[in-house]
């Protein structure tokens, strides 16, 4: 008899390099830089919200 065909396979050891601490880099952004433009879901969220208050 063989066991079910979805057995669980075992544990593999990560990447190499991809347990270690990497620097984090700090972006510094102006103060007086526009916003970006929202993202696709936002300016959904943004339109339906508008259709709403009408």
């Amino acid at each position: 008899m063989t066991g079910p065909k979805s057995t669980p396979r075992g544990e593999h050891a990560p990447a190499p390099g991809a347990t270690w601490e990497r620097p984090r880099i700090e972006v510094v952004i102006p103060d007086d830089t526009p916003d970006p433009r929202p993202g696709r879901a936002e300016r959904r969220a943004l339109a339906r919200a508008a259709r709403r208050t009408k």
